[in-house]
C-alpha cells in the first residue's frame, strides 16, 4: 500500500462512493463498498486511525455495562461481530480471560447469571464458557488482587485486539478489494449540482496538490468530527455528536502479572474499569467525561488520572501511583445524542445514519466491535441514495488482509499475519533492521522500514504511535528512540536532515502529552 495513487486522482476522478474519514467507520465502509464492486475512494485528512480509533481500550466485546443497562440488542449485535472478527482476522484477535472479583455474598450469583446470559447471546460464535472460581483459584490467577474479604471470582472470556493495526489491515483489505485509500488528503469543499452533492474538493496536506473528485454519493465517516463535515455541507446543520473523553493509563505488568484481565464491575461514577494485559504492560481505563468540543489530541485531566489510579488501587494489593505511569492515552468517543443534557455514560453506543438534503450520508456513533455492521448499514443506505445496483455485502465471511490462523499473540510480528515473510526479508537486508528500537520496546527497525514501504507511514508519529505502539507503551522510551527511527525513515522516504530535526521536535512535543505533568 503506497500513496503514489494520489497522482492519478486528477485523471481518474469519477467514483461511485467517496468516503471521508480513515478511522474504524470509514475504513469499514471502504472495505464494504469495494467488496461489493462499487468504485470507492477513501480520503483521510491525517493518518489512518489518528484520532479515536487508535485510542480504545483494545477490546472487542459485547459490553457488559450495556447488558446491565438493558440494551440487549446492542450486546447481541456486538457479540456476533466479535465472533466474525475472530473468524475473519484470527491473526489480530486474542481470546482473553477476565476475572470479576466477588467480595460480597451476592456478587457471585449476580455476575454469574449475567455472564451466562452474555454467553448465550454470543451463540455459536461464543468463546469459552464463563464459570465461578474459588478464592484460592482467584489468587493463583491474579496474585496481586486485593485479598481481604475476597470470596472468589467469575471467570469469563472476551476479545482483545490492536486497534491501529486493525485499522491498517482494513485499509489494506479495502485496497485488495479495489478501493483507493489515501491518508493526508483533506476534503476542502463539496461540489454540488444544484442542491445535491456530486463530488468533493481535496488537498494533499503533505505536498500541496489539490483537485476535485466526482462521486455519485459521499459518506461522512469522520467520527468526532462528523459535525464539522456536516457544516461544510450546510453551515446551519444541527450538531449530533456529544464527545465523551476516555482516558487510559499504561502501567508495568507487575501490577497484574499473567495473561488474565481484571474487570472492576462498578466505580463510584457508575462505569466499569478494565485492567488488561497488553504487550507485557497493562492498560487501565477508562473514564467517561463529557467534552464540549472535539479535539485531535485531547489530554487527560489530573482528576481523571487520579480517578483511575484510585479505582485500580482499591482492587490491587499494591496501589499504582503517578510515578508508575509509562504512558497516558486519551480518546474521544463520537456519541450520538439528541438530548444535549444527557449524561455521556447513559448515551447508547448504537450507531445512527443521517442523510442531509444534499444527499450527504453521515454515519455516527457505534464502536470498534461493530464496525463491520456499521459499514454494511451505511453502504446499503449510500447505494440506495446513489441508485447503484443492489449488491449484498460479502463482508460477513470476508477474510481480512494478512489472514493467518494459529499465530502466537505473544510474538509482536503476529499482527502482520501472512506478511511476516516480507518482514523477514527486510530483517535480512541490514543488521540494524534486526535491532529493537529500545531496550524494552518490542519493535524492530525492520518494522519501521516496512511501515514506510508498505503502510503509508510518512511521519515519525505514524510509526511510533500507530504502525508500532511505542508511544502508548512507554512515552519516554519512544522519545529516546525517535532520532534513530527518524534516521531510518529519512533514508526510506528520501528526506534530509532538516526533516529529521523537525520530526523529532514535533514528536517530542506530542509525547509530552502522554506523560503525567
Amino acid at each position: 500500500m503506497t500513496r503514489s495513487c494520489i497522482t492519478s486522482l486528477k485523471e481518474d476522478n469519477e467514483y461511485d462512493i467517496v468516503v471521508i474519514g480513515g478511522g474504524a467507520t470509514g475504513l469499514g465502509c471502504a472495505v464494504d463498498a469495494a467488496s461489493r464492486g462499487y468504485k470507492t475512494l477513501l480520503l483521510e485528512k491525517g493518518d489512518f486511525a489518528c484520532a479515536t480509533s487508535s485510542r480504545s481500550t483494545k477490546l472487542i466485546h459485547g459490553g457488559l455495562r450495556y447488558l446491565q443497562q438493558g440494551n440487549v440488542g446492542l450486546v447481541f449485535e456486538a457479540l456476533h461481530e466479535r465472533g466474525r472478527l475472530a473468524a475473519n482476522a484470527p491473526h489480530l484477535f486474542i481470546e482473553r480471560p477476565f476475572l470479576v472479583p466477588n467480595y460480597k455474598w451476592w456478587e457471585g450469583p449476580f455476575y454469574g447469571i449475567g455472564l451466562k446470559i452474555y454467553d448465550l447471546l454470543a451463540g455459536r460464535l461464543g468463546l469459552e464458557a464463563s464459570r465461578h472460581i474459588t478464592k484460592k483459584e482467584t489468587l493463583e490467577t491474579l496474585p496481586t488482587i486485593h485479598e481481604e474479604e475476597l470470596r472468589g471470582a467469575t471467570l469469563y472470556y472476551d476479545g482483545q485486539f490492536d486497534d491501529a493495526r486493525l485499522a491498517l489491515t482494513l485499509a489494506l483489505t479495502a485496497q485488495d478489494q479495489g478501493a483507493t485509500v489515501i491518508n493526508y488528503a483533506e476534503v476542502t469543499h463539496f461540489m454540488k449540482d444544484g442542491k445535491r452533492i456530486c463530488g468533493v474538493g481535496w488537498k494533499d496536506t503533505l505536498h500541496g496538490e489539490s483537485g476535485e473528485i466526482h462521486a455519485k454519493v459521499v459518506i461522512n465517516a469522520t467520527g468526532i468530527f462528523s459535525d464539522e463535515i456536516c457544516h461544510l455541507d450546510d453551515p446551519t446543520a444541527p450538531n449530533h455528536i456529544a464527545p465523551s473523553q476516555g482516558v487510559h493509563l499504561v502501567l508495568p505488568s507487575e501490577f497484574l502479572p499473567g495473561d488474565t484481565a481484571l474487570l472492576i464491575p462498578k466505580t463510584k461514577d457508575g462505569r466499569v474499569i478494565f485492567v488488561v494485559p497488553w504487550h507485557d504492560r497493562i492498560i487501565v481505563g477508562t473514564t467517561d467525561t463529557p467534552k464540549e468540543h472535539p479535539e485531535k489530541e485531547p489530554t487527560a485531566s489530573d482528576e481523571e488520572i487520579d480517578f483511575i489510579l484510585e479505582q485500580a488501587g482499591a482492587y490491587l494489593s499494591i496501589a499504582p501511583s503517578r510515578d508508575d505511569i509509562l504512558s497516558i492515552f486519551t480518546g474521544l468517543r463520537p456519541l450520538v445524542s439528541m438530548k444535549p443534557e444527557a449524561a455521556s455514560k447513559k448515551i447508547a453506543r448504537d450507531h445512527k445514519i443521517f442523510t442531509s438534503e444534499s444527499g450527504l450520508v453521515t454515519i455516527a456513533g457505534g464502536k470498534w466491535t461493530t464496525y463491520r455492521k456499521m459499514a454494511l448499514d451505511t453502504i446499503d443506505k449510500a447505494a440506495a441514495i446513489a441508485k447503484l445496483p443492489h449488491i449484498p455485502s460479502p463482508t460477513e465471511m470476508l477474510s481480512l488482509h494478512g489472514y493467518l490462523e494459529k499465530v502466537n499473540p505473544e510474538d509482536t510480528l503476529s499482527v502482520y499475519g501472512s506478511n511476516i515473510g516480507i518482514l523477514t526479508e527486510i530483517i535480512e537486508e541490514n543488521p540494524q533492521f534486526q535491532e529493537r528500537l529500545s531496550q524494552t520496546l518490542p519493535y524492530r527497525f525492520a518494522e519501521v522500514v516496512y511501515a514506510c514501504r508498505h503502510e503509508m507511514a510518512h511521519t515519525l508519529e505514524d510509526v511510533l504511535s500507530r504502525r508500532t505502539r511505542a508511544l502508548l507503551l512507554n512515552a519516554k522510551e519512544a522519545v529516546e528512540s525517535a532520532p534513530a527511527v527518524a534516521s531510518v525513515m529519512a533514508t526510506e522516504l528520501q528526506k534530509d536532515e532538516a526533516w529529521i530535526k523537525n520530526e523529532i521536535d514535533t514528536f517530542t512535543t506530542l509525547a509530552r502529552k502522554y506523560l503525567p505533568s
